[in-house]
């Protein structure tokens, strides 16, 4: 027999052996991940109540979506959050990384102590955030006061809620985009740095010209990851805030969540599930369409 072709019958006995290993792994995703989601775009076209209601209704359920007005709120505040977080996650995260890049003592320390709020669950997280915006003894309205000024209702006030739920997710999130950014820094040669410092370029023009393309990968990578975390904000919502007050803080999975398993309208609540799993398809395509761009500059 030709050699090429025992080659690949090793090769083949080899990947089948390997496929065998993760068997398990393929049935956890096939019961847990690909079901679940196959079984939403099912019901998606359904009008289904969990119990005994369980009818065809073709696109209506996409139709409602255009003119829920609730939804549409939802969408705005889903984007409105969005926005207002990614910039200053990655913004913030950078400046942390470039800053504790650098040679000085503690930053092992400093580097954990922002880190820290990203490993602590969310529900932990909103309950601290709940005590720091009491109205009457929160720690962000006493300061206030021992300045002058008058205490603010954070999260019963319209104008501020959002603000003061996206304000909670920069800072836990922060540490996490730090981290990567860090890990981006250290895979830089530090030839390139060198070259330009003998060039006389300046620490400025080192950013721009050095550090920002090659830190595109990650950047790129981030800005997914945040952005998918941001549309599927959903935890702190509804501890927090409950949508309130007026649906000013509702998002695209609390209405998902409300439609679902307070008012049983699964079919529009799987409506829902099928517009956010089209737009986390479409960052994940990007992603590996566009996430590599600038490797090639090593």
């Amino acid at each position: 027999m030709p050699k090429h072709r025992l080659l690949k019958r090793h090769q083949y006995a080899d990947n089948g052996a390997g496929h065998l290993m993760i068997l398990p792994c393929y049935i956890i995703y096939l019961l847990f991940v690909l079901l679940p989601v196959l079984m939403s775009v099912w019901y998606s076209f359904r009008s289904y109540d969990l119990f005994t209601k369980n009818d065809f209704v073709g696109l209506k359920n996409y139709i409602r979506l255009v003119t829920d007005p609730l939804f549409i709120r939802s969408v705005k505040n889903t984007l409105y959050y969005a926005v207002g977080t990614i910039i200053p996650q990655l913004g913030i995260g950078l400046l942390l990384a470039a800053g504790l890049n650098r040679r000085i003592r503690g930053k092992e320390v400093l580097r954990l102590a922002f880190y820290l709020p990203y490993l602590v669950s969310m529900v932990s997280v909103s309950m601290l955030w709940l005590w720091i915006y009491d109205p009457a003894t929160g720690v962000l309205n006493s300061l206030l006061k021992s300045i002058g000024m008058s205490p603010r209702r954070w999260l019963f006030d319209q104008q501020l809620a959002l603000k003061s739920l996206m304000a909670m997710g920069i800072w836990k999130m922060v540490g996490y985009n730090m981290v990567l950014f860090l890990a981006g820094l250290q895979q830089i040669p530090q030839h390139l740095y060198e070259a330009a410092e003998i060039d006389g370029i300046s620490p400025y023009r080192q950013f721009l010209h050095i550090t920002f393309p090659l830190l595109q990968p990650t950047t790129f990578f981030l800005f997914i990851i945040n952005s998918i975390q941001s549309f599927a904000v959903f935890e702190q919502v509804n501890i927090m805030t409950s949508g309130g007050p007026n649906n000013a803080t509702t998002t695209i999975v609390h209405q998902l969540y409300t439609r679902g398993f307070v008012n049983y309208q699964m079919g529009y609540a799987s409506s829902m599930g099928v517009v956010l799993l089209i737009f986390t398809m479409i960052l994940t395509l990007l992603n590996f369409r566009y996430g590599k761009e600038g490797n090639d500059l090593l």
